[in-house]
């Protein structure tokens, strides 16, 4: 990602929109002290960083039967300025729910480059890099001068837990352009070489290399009209009809033609060298606000082989536009939470079309600590549910003969003022965080919306509710909304409702889940 932007961010007051919040953000300069009785707002199930500052995640490789996780962090978030910037610490998981810390892994300052952004590692099992068998090579981002972007390689011969930089020259130069970094490198096994995927501005470029140290530019694939492209991914997965796909995803700032502000991605053909999309505009991976710099990654089986059609996928729950607003800086003295794994396959449309659909991961399934089965409940308005909390997750079926919009009241007031809404109306899924406390403070970003066709008349609606987010899972994950909110504690109410009609939620079933 941007860095300059990062700095920025980091050095920043998040003055504009705190006043909304139950515990005001704390500028960046100034680490703030717990003060007593502050309630901790702290996810239940998700990843969050243990202290200073998280974002971006990096894809997680397969060692030694568990997942080597990397993100972005700083470890100097709340003393800011000139120490501003971010290394690569490291998490393990043998379940992707579960994850303990193992420190930073890639340092930041420890070279005239400065830090390091993001990139991503891989396994050199046949030594093509000369570091031995099986070496993790991370491939990075710096920018010596804060605006020359370049792209160095390290090397662990420790499994990723630790890192030694290849000397401070760049393994892929600057040709003179502004925007070039966050290389995603994957294996091409069928012509022996490796590929690169690089974010330079509107386009995606592409590289090959025999050694990981010399890189060979060889096509590009641009699209303009959303934003800079960040955080390229490349992979190739099998649909649920045997076809054989490869996906190009970025990250991209799509807000200003009516688009998600998360990842775009493109089905089409790799020939090893170039992709060819099979249609111009991307589809969306989730619709929210708060689901950027993601990054997808193999599932491996439990005999270490990899799934073709399952990928695995995560996001950070944060957003440039507000990054530093969030009341976990001055209640647990850390900013930075992931999205759930999901697990993606491809599917094949009625119209011929693929698209990519999403699940909590299953493992998730192993950690519930309470289930309250409600079963199949009649509503016309608002009924009021005798249920209380504040991270859990919701699944029903809502299924009607006529209204205009239904859905679910989250984390509502005592007095049903304060609430998440998230359900259909007319021809569209919704998430809509305006009537609780959320970070935005323009109040220009509050509702995302996903295609519905009211034709239906029923709807599959699976809720992810945590204390700073809510990810909605549409029909089996054709389209999920993933958004930060930051609800008063106070606030655990639960309420299902109708517009102009009446509607019966079946097999309505709240899980709660208990992750150490």
């Amino acid at each position: 990602m941007r860095m300059m932007s990062r700095r920025a961010l980091l050095a920043g007051s998040a003055a504009g929109a705190s006043a909304a919040l139950l515990h005001p953000a704390t500028p960046a300069s100034a680490k703030p002290k717990a003060a007593a009785g502050c309630a901790s707002y702290r996810a239940e199930y998700h990843f969050t960083v243990p202290d200073q500052w998280m974002n971006d995640p990096q894809r997680p490789v397969w060692i030694d039967g568990e997942y080597r996780y990397h993100y972005l962090y700083n470890p100097d978030y709340f003393t800011g300025g000139t120490t501003a910037g971010t290394a690569w610490r490291l998490a393990t998981s043998t379940d992707l729910v579960t994850f303990t810390d193992s420190g930073i892994a890639v340092p930041k300052d420890t070279t005239p480059n400065g830090d390091v952004w993001s990139g991503s590692a891989v396994i050199d099992t046949d030594n093509t890099a000369g570091f031995g068998a099986g070496a993790v090579i991370v491939l990075v981002t710096m920018a010596p001068d804060e605006v020359t972007q370049a792209q160095y390689l390290y090397y662990s011969t420790d499994g990723g837990r630790t890192f030694t930089h290849h000397g401070t020259d760049p393994v892929l130069p600057n040709p003179g352009v502004r925007d070039f970094r966050d290389p995603k490198v994957i294996r091409d096994e069928e012509r022996g070489r490796w590929v690169m995927t690089l974010a330079e501005n509107d386009k995606v470029g592409f590289y090959h290399s025999a050694d990981l140290k010399s890189w060979t530019y060889v096509s590009g694939f641009v699209k303009g009209g959303i934003g800079v492209l960040e955080c390229p991914d490349l992979f190739r997965i099998t649909a649920d009809d045997g076809t054989v796909k490869w996906v190009l995803g970025v990250s991209a700032n799509g807000k200003g033609a009516g688009l998600p502000n998360t990842y775009a991605y493109w089905t089409g053909s790799f020939d090893g060298s170039a992709f060819t999309a099979d249609a111009a505009d991307p589809q969306w991976l989730d619709h929210g606000w708060d689901w950027y710099a993601a990054v997808t990654f193999d599932k491996h089986r439990d005999d270490g082989s990899v799934d073709p059609s399952v990928r695995y996928a995560m996001g950070w729950l944060n957003n440039w536009d507000y990054a530093n607003i969030t009341p976990t800086i001055d209640c647990d003295g850390f900013n930075g939470t992931d999205s759930i794994v999901r697990e993606i396959t491809l599917k094949r449309a009625t119209s011929g079309t693929y698209y990519l659909a999403s699940q909590p991961v299953a493992a998730l399934d192993d950690h519930v600590s309470r289930t309250v089965n409600l079963g199949d409940l009649e509503v016309t308005g608002t009924r009021v549910l005798d249920y209380r909390g504040t991270a859990y997750e919701v699944t029903c079926e809502i299924t009607w003969d006529q209204l205009k919009g239904a859905g679910l009241q989250l984390r509502r007031s005592p007095d049903g003022g304060r609430h998440v809404d998230a359900g259909i109306y007319g021809d569209y899924a919704f998430l809509n965080r305006r009537p609780t406390v959320n970070p935005d403070a323009s109040g220009r970003w509050q509702e995302s919306r996903s295609p519905f066709d009211p034709a239906a008349r029923t709807v599959r609606l699976r809720i992810l509710v945590d204390r700073t987010s809510v990810e909605m899972f549409v029909d089996d994950g054709r389209y999920v909304h993933s958004s930060e909110v930051f609800p008063y504690l106070i606030d655990t109410g639960l309420a299902l409702f109708t517009i102009d009609g009446t509607a019966v939620f079946r097999n309505t079933v709240i899980r709660e889940f208990a992750v150490k």
